[in-house]
């Protein structure tokens, strides 16, 4: 059989879509100093990257010019061209993470007492860092949260408590001070701004918070905004004038053996005046809005334009109207391989032996979409790439919803646009048409099997081998939910990893027609 098609109709297969929207049509930029795809740049193999590091596609950076916009990952260099609105994809130029922990020695001085960092305004220099007190690693408990801020003309930092231990334990997000760090800083208004994130995980936390800084008053003001106080802060950017700023946040959760959980979103912050300290939030998430990854890494503001960059793609939104989904245009991040000359044997589960069916080529150059490689065996580390498969299968779960307060009690407050049930697919959001998961919706559980997915046995895995999952990333339509059962299509299958070299590149984004209602919301009675 032959149910594989080309590229641009895989594209189009999730829904009924409308194209991207198209902001501008002035000239922008030299075609000249774009660059331009020669050949595809294949995604690393899991003996070179490690289980899961070939799909971490998280933006690390931003670097822009006059004529192109670059989201830098740890693997690539993803490049914007501004003059024909085009995606390249080039070798990574980031330095590698792994060697800022070469030196054990230097690494465990910069967390106890870190470097000051610059930053310039009006042409001076201001030193700022963020610290524990007492230093961490020591006899004493961590108990309070430092910001240090050296003025020009000054040798000595002003000192700036930014929250204590009983105020993390008293909002319940953590039991001990998480190692702190400055994820952003920027000047606006005349004024500088830091967001601070904490460690998370193994009861570690902290209070995500903005500092503010008025250099004409010497005064810093303190921005906690409750919705978020458990969260990390991952980029900041200022939009508006003094008057009315709105702060523009990438939110993340990070937890023990997970480094990447979603959050909420990308979070608009709307001060009250006259004061910074108190204001709104409106949180943009994959269940509300058309943002096309569920954990903001890497902001950019170009006047009424603002750049998102997620570990599943990039949006550009005009910010003052992104409650219309119009205003959005956004391109998401896929791994692609051209189907072999021979029929590819697609199997049902990860570790079937049988295939269910065979794929076949219609013509030169037919690709298949790559959504993930997990392993059939942890010693030898052999593995299947799961691919995109629209014809689908059905398995029948044996087990069912739940209520969030069923699981966590009746306190647990939900993030915004949380599935209003748990159930298998929890980790899917719904598109209009089906449950769909981008990259960085898989929490990658480097402890404990590996990322969870859709398993018609939970009770077959032992540990020795992972679960044999009918899907990881692969969509979903749910027939039947109730307490005790799910039936459900999936549209994914599995291959040998050897009969498939996938390669990484940027596709657009599209929007459904008529979208339907979240099934969840209807069905089992909740």
């Amino acid at each position: 059989m032959k149910p594989i098609l080309p590229i641009l109709a895989i594209i189009g297969l999730l829904q009924s879509c409308t194209a991207p929207v198209t902001f501008s049509s002035q000239v922008i930029g030299n075609p000249a100093n774009c660059p331009r795809q020669t050949e595809p740049i294949p995604i690393a193999s899991a003996k070179d990257e490690g289980l899961y590091q070939q799909f971490d596609y998280h933006i690390r950076d931003i670097i822009t010019d006059a004529d192109t916009i670059t989201f830098q990952t740890q693997q690539y260099d993803i490049v914007f061209c501004r003059f024909d609105r085009t995606w390249t994809v080039e070798p990574g130029t980031l330095a590698d993470e792994s060697q800022t922990a070469d030196n054990p020695e230097q690494f465990q001085e910069n967390l106890q007492n870190p470097p000051y960092q610059t930053i310039e305004l009006n042409g001076k220099s201001y030193q700022y860092r963020v610290i524990l007190e007492p230093q961490p690693f020591g006899n004493d408990e961590p108990k309070t949260v430092v910001f240090e801020l050296i003025t020009p003309n000054s040798t000595q930092p002003q000192r700036h408590p930014l929250y204590t231990l009983e105020q993390v334990q008293q909002a319940e997000v953590g039991i001990a001070l998480g190692v702190p760090r400055i994820t952003s800083a920027l000047n606006y208004a005349d004024r500088l701004f830091w967001s601070v994130a904490s460690e998370q995980g193994e009861g570690f936390s902290g209070i995500a918070t903005i500092v503010g800084y008025n250099p004409d008053m010497n005064e810093v003001a303190v921005i906690q905004p409750q919705e978020i106080q458990g969260q990390q802060i991952t980029d900041l950017v200022i939009a508006g004038d003094r008057s009315n700023p709105v702060f523009w946040l990438g939110t993340h959760i990070s937890g023990e053996g997970n480094p990447y959980l979603p959050g909420t979103g990308l979070v608009a912050y709307r001060p009250s005046p006259p004061n910074l300290e108190s204001g709104t939030i409106t949180s943009y998430t994959v269940r509300n809005s058309p943002i096309i990854g569920a954990i903001p890494d890497k902001l950019h503001l170009e006047g009424d334009l603002l750049w998102v960059g997620t570990g599943n793609g990039v949006c550009q939104v005009r910010w003052q109207g992104a409650d219309n989904p119009g205003n959005w245009s956004c391109w998401r991040f896929a791994a692609m391989a051209k189907l072999p000359s021979q029929e590819l044997p697609l199997y049902r589960g990860l570790l079937e032996e049988t295939p269910a069916v065979t794929l076949e080529a219609d013509r030169v150059g037919d690709t298949v979409e790559v959504l993930w490689w997990s392993p059939v065996d942890y010693q030898t580390q052999k593995g299947r790439y799961e691919v995109r498969y629209e014809d689908g299968f059905t398995v029948t779960l044996e087990e069912g919803a739940s209520s969030w307060s069923e699981i966590y009690g009746s306190s647990w407050q939900p993030l915004p646009g949380q599935p209003p049930l748990h159930w298998a697919g929890h980790e899917w959001h719904w598109n209009g048409d089906r449950f769909v998961r981008g990259f960085d919706q898989v929490a990658l559980n480097f402890f404990g099997g590996g990322p969870v997915g859709i398993v018609s046995d939970q009770d077959q895995w032992t540990g020795e081998k992972p679960a044999n999952l009918n899907a990881l990333r692969g969509d979903l339509k749910v027939s039947e939910l109730t307490k005790t059962t799910t039936k459900l299509n999936y549209y994914s299958g599995w291959v040998e990893e050897e009969l498939l070299d996938p390669y990484f590149t940027v596709v657009p984004q599209n929007r459904p027609f008529n979208p339907r209602p979240n099934p969840l919301d209807e069905m089992a009675g909740f």
